[in-house]
């Protein structure tokens, strides 16, 4: 199992490269086709009482075709003889146009945050990964490298976090160290410690060596507690489920996800 496609998302009004070069590298890593996806919404006609009062002009549309047009020579510039690139831009939601267009990736790099709070022209992370339907790879600002040597799990006893550990496979198969850690109270310990054993046996048998198992007693947010090991371990990815629902129009996350999209000083795989 590999990723033979991937997908990165490119703000049409930022200039992202960090995370364009983990993308870049992680097709090189995975001998992968790499699509860049870049998306405009066009604001529909404002009218009252009948009459026009705001309408986007044809050369309106005319200077997004063109913005999309020059952020595909920016996004080109880093195809190289080794890297097959692919190219697609649309007037649309950004949102919308990731969630259809991600049927042609295995996984899909995101910016952990909001370019701006303008739907019609950034990507809202949080929705993305909970609609896509592939996992989700957050990039944090200032992270244009990912070696994932040692990767850290955080185990929670579900769906979400089955779903990432299956996955993040072609990650783990390339670390040298996978360590699973599950948060708990104290009196869930023997659950959790039962918990990740499963999940090391079941690595074992797609040839993972899953190495340290961690219960990490709950002090603080479980967020903080899982970036806190990642750090001391020297780990640059962090594999964990999306836990989340839309609830009128308003994106409603557990608190470890919240916590993740908002403070991750380094990349989550996150699968909803």
């Amino acid at each position: 199992m590999s990723y033979t496609t991937l997908m990165v998302y490119v703000d049409a009004g930022h200039t992202p490269e960090e995370q364009v070069r983990v993308a870049a590298n992680l097709a090189d890593k995975f001998h992968a086709t790499l699509i860049g996806l870049s998306a405009i919404a066009i604001r529909p006609t404002f009218v009252a009482e009948g009459v026009i009062i705001d309408e986007v002009t044809e050369s309106e549309i005319g200077e997004m075709r063109a913005r999309l047009a020059r952020k595909e020579n920016w996004f080109r510039s880093f195809e190289t003889g080794q890297r097959k690139f692919e190219w697609r831009a649309l007037l649309d939601f950004p949102n919308d146009a990731l969630m259809r267009e991600a049927r042609s990736a295995d996984l899909i790099l995101i910016p952990r945050t909001k370019g701006s709070e303008d739907p019609y022209r950034s990507l809202d992370p949080g929705g993305a990964i909970l609609n896509v339907g592939r996992p989700t790879l957050v990039v944090p600002d200032g992270v244009s490298t990912l070696q994932a040597d040692h990767v850290v799990i955080g185990w929670k006893d579900g769906r979400e976090a089955r779903r990432a550990v299956w996955d993040s496979l072609p990650f783990l198969h390339e670390a040298s160290r996978v360590t699973i850690a599950e948060i708990c109270e104290t009196e869930g310990e023997a659950a959790a410690r039962e918990h990740i054993d499963d999940v090391a046996h079941y690595l074992t048998r797609h040839r993972v060596d899953s190495g340290p198992r961690v219960i990490l007693h709950k002090e603080g947010t479980g967020a903080a507690s899982l970036i806190k090991l990642a750090r001391e371990e020297g780990a640059d990815l962090l594999v964990t489920g999306a836990y989340g629902h839309s609830r009128l129009g308003e994106w409603i996350f557990g608190g470890m996800t919240r916590d993740l999209l908002a403070t991750s000083p380094i990349c989550c795989l996150m699968s909803h």
